[in-house]
């Protein structure tokens, strides 16, 4: 059975070659790239991957669509350039999908570290994602940002986890809660969701508690007070940006 990755990229030199590297139990590597300027595409067909390039960004989830039709594999991977597929999760992967068991899909552990520390609570550890499914049987939600990969069939837990590298510093962590919080309020925006700066204020205190209380954050030390700040801080800004693109409409 033939198995292909699938990346969606953005000027990620710095990630792209360990993650490739990653990938050397796969048939083929498929890199859609949103148009970079740094090295990222010749990163990738140095490597080998088909690199196609779309000058316009769609949203994650029909990046990753996009990407799955290039694809020629019976199996599909899917990953983030700031991911890493550990050797043990690539053998699991390989049996199950060798062993002719009914499934469609695998879900894995993901194992993610924040400013240089691995988390293992705020929600952060065992977070299972659904990254592999049989072609045709899985597409990704059309969101533009936290897409959801959805597949028709029976889906297998397996215990190796997938490596994210989410955050080296705290000047990346702050790119992403800009970047993640105007796509969100877009999204909000697109579902015709209305909210005023109290119900920015709410959430953003809600994701702080959830974060930090409910899933035990507190126990990953002062990281685990720092996620649960940058959670709260991308969680309110998400709510204003939307206020302040309805108040702009008016």
């Amino acid at each position: 059975m033939k198995i292909s990755a699938v990346i969606i990229t953005l000027n990620e030199e710095k990630n792209l070659p360990k993650c490739l590297e990653s990938l050397n139990w796969v048939d083929e590597i498929i890199i859609v790239d949103s148009n970079s300027f740094d090295n990222t595409v010749s990163i990738g067909r140095l490597a080998g991957a088909k690199v196609y390039e779309r000058e316009h960004w769609t949203g994650f989830g029909d990046q990753k669509n996009k990407a799955i039709k290039y694809a020629t594999g019976d199996w599909i991977f899917s990953i983030d350039a700031d991911e890493r597929a550990t050797p043990e999760l690539a053998h699991e992967i390989k049996e199950v999908i060798s062993s002719g068991l009914t499934v469609s899909g695998l879900m894995m552990p993901r194992s993610s570290s924040y400013c240089g520390q691995i988390m293992r609570y705020g929600g952060w550890w065992p977070d299972y994602v659904l990254r592999c499914f049989q072609k045709g049987a899985g597409t990704f939600s059309n969101d533009l940002v936290h897409e959801k990969l959805l597949v028709n069939g029976p889906i297998r837990k397996l215990k190796n986890p997938i490596r994210h590298q989410s955050f080296d510093n705290l000047e990346q962590v702050l790119e992403k809660i800009n970047k993640y919080s105007s796509l969100g309020a877009k999204q909000l925006a697109s579902q015709g969701k209305q909210h005023g700066l109290a119900a920015a204020l709410i959430h953003g205190v809600n994701a702080f508690l959830k974060t930090y209380i409910v899933k035990a954050g507190f126990l990953d030390g002062r990281r685990g007070l720092m996620l649960a700040i940058s959670n709260a801080e991308g969680t309110y800004y998400k709510y204003v940006k939307l206020m302040l693109m309805q108040n702009k409409k008016k």
